[in-house]
């Protein structure tokens, strides 16, 4: 029996393969491999497909985060509020800089819960870093409300959620930066680390385009301390070609999470749902199942991740340790029980397979073997 990987890369570059081959030998081809025509067009393009007047290729989704609260000035005795159950390098985009996450409990969609945001607000409090996790758009409406009111700075996580919406507004087009990371397991991979921000605002883009390239706007006159973060060519071009095919792979993620949505109906698993007025593009489909009381990490879910394995189907965490239970962030001084919410989901969430490419009898032998499970 041929195992059913959490993820593959293959099928989708097999889908489109002559496009992306005939890209890489024309990128290669050129002779120009840094800052060209192929990341300048990247980043008009991408920019029109998120809805902003401009986009910044870089190396990372972590450089586009740390980048963005570099280029915003938030630094050392800075608070940025951020959602506790995020992957740990929307934290280090905030603590690179030295400023200090403040964290917000999630909400039943396992996004930020808006109605938690303003508890956390201090005279210290200079932005919010909202994450659209596992590919759903978080309640941008009260979130965009709240730092209109306390006069704060939006940052958005959107390394998951290339294509998902709000109200009809793309994830990225709210905030003063949308920040992407385009790693290769992405809705939309590379074939290599890339990342990218979006913005609406002339002179952050300008900045940001002087601090990926080691601070100089002009060769050899270095105005700011920088950073080597360039998007390269053949990335750029190979996200070329994956845009043009977004709203095909956008439909197979909204096709496979209303599959697996209408087919799984044990009671002993609790499946994710989506906000009213959000889109969730399905970069991961997140099942809970739950521990009994006083049990901590549930037993249970390694009970079902061994049954699903031994049945020859893989399943991950995102994520097994939130960040304020890190070794890295020991020194926040957050104990256990300090975010029950977040702890809680981090001790039941199982990833369930899901890619592009991924066939419909695939998908039925995993809905059917959930469905077949005794606990």
């Amino acid at each position: 029996m041929e195992k059913i990987m959490q993820g593959r890369m293959d099928r989708g570059f097999e889908r489109y393969q002559k496009e992306y081959e005939d890209k890489a030998l024309e990128v290669l081809r050129s002779g120009w491999y840094i800052l060209g025509k192929e990341v300048e067009n990247f980043e008009t393009e991408f920019a029109e497909y998120v809805g902003t007047k401009y986009s910044v290729g870089l190396a990372s989704g972590l450089d586009a985060l740390w980048l963005a609260f570099k280029v915003l000035g938030i630094g050392k005795g800075d608070e940025v509020i951020v959602q506790g159950n995020t992957y740990i390098a929307s934290v280090m985009g905030i603590t690179i800089n030295d400023a200090t996450p403040v964290f917000v409990e999630p909400d039943e969609h396992y996004e930020i819960d808006a109605d938690k945001i303003e508890e956390k607000i201090t005279d210290k409090t200079k932005a919010i870093l909202v994450v659209h996790l596992y590919g759903q758009a978080a309640n941008m409406t009260k979130i965009v409300d709240i730092c209109k009111r306390h006069d704060l700075k939006l940052v958005e996580d959107c390394a998951q959620s290339h294509g998902a919406c709000h109200n009809g507004q793309m994830t990225g087009s709210f905030g003063d930066f949308g920040c992407f990371s385009f790693y290769p397991s992405k809705n939309m991979g590379a074939y290599g680390d890339a990342g990218a921000i979006t913005t609406n605002d002339p002179e952050l883009a300008r900045l940001m385009k002087i601090y990926r390239n080691y601070g100089s706007e002009k060769r050899y006159h270095n105005m700011v301390v920088g950073a080597n973060s360039r998007l390269d060519e053949l990335q750029a071009g190979l996200l070329r070609v994956k845009l043009t095919h977004m709203e095909d792979i956008t439909n197979e993620r909204y096709e496979l999470g209303r599959r697996y949505a209408e087919g799984i109906s044990n009671p002993l698993v609790i499946k994710p749902t989506v906000a009213e007025g959000s889109t969730c593009v399905w970069h991961q489909y997140v099942l809970r199942v739950p521990a009994k009381d006083g049990e901590g990490q549930s037993k249970a879910r390694d009970e079902f991740r061994q049954y699903l394995e031994d049945n020859g189907i893989m399943t991950l965490i995102h994520y097994p340790i939130p960040p304020h239970r890190s070794q890295a962030y020991e020194y926040l001084g957050l104990p256990e029980g300090s975010l029950p919410i977040t702890e809680k989901y981090a001790n039941e969430v199982v990833s369930l397979p899901i890619y592009t490419g991924m066939t419909v009898e695939e998908q039925q032998r995993v809905i059917d073997c959930i469905n077949a499970w005794k606990g």
